[in-house]
């Protein structure tokens, strides 16, 4: 893990140069703290999707790409744009229960890793069956 997280922040680090950009100039950008910043492009810490979400815009990169770098997509996935993200009342009074009880930026998260899961397992099944 930790040779990911540093690959991964080596990518970022060089991202953020080539855009120009300062480490505080991306976290003002990005609602992000500099010194979280500079502690995932050491590979000390791993971006969550919703970190990588904020700054995917101000580093001039589609969300796609980075959750892809992160490992959370696969490399020749599209990834989830804008809107394709559904809710539904159809769900488990449990896990609505445990999702109320969190702010909104977390339950987005959490259906943005669901639905990323499900591409995921769809593309999968689609190549079994091929």
């Amino acid at each position: 893990m930790v040779r990911i997280n540093k690959g991964l922040g080596k990518v970022l680090k060089r991202q953020r140069l080539s855009v120009p950009l300062t480490v505080r100039k991306l976290a003002m950008l990005s609602g992000i703290s500099p010194s979280y910043l500079g502690r995932i492009e050491r590979g000390e810490r791993f971006p969550s999707a919703s970190i990588l979400r904020k700054i995917a815009g101000p580093l001039g990169m589609r969300e796609s790409e980075l959750f892809s770098l992160a490992g959370y997509l696969s490399p020749d996935s599209d990834g989830i744009e804008e809107g394709e993200i559904e809710y539904t009342g159809g769900i488990d009074p449990y896990v609505r229960r445990v999702l109320s009880s969190e702010p909104v930026e977390v339950q987005r998260t959490v259906i943005g890793i669901l639905s990323m899961m499900k591409s995921i397992a769809s593309a999968l099944k689609e190549r079994k069956n091929d």
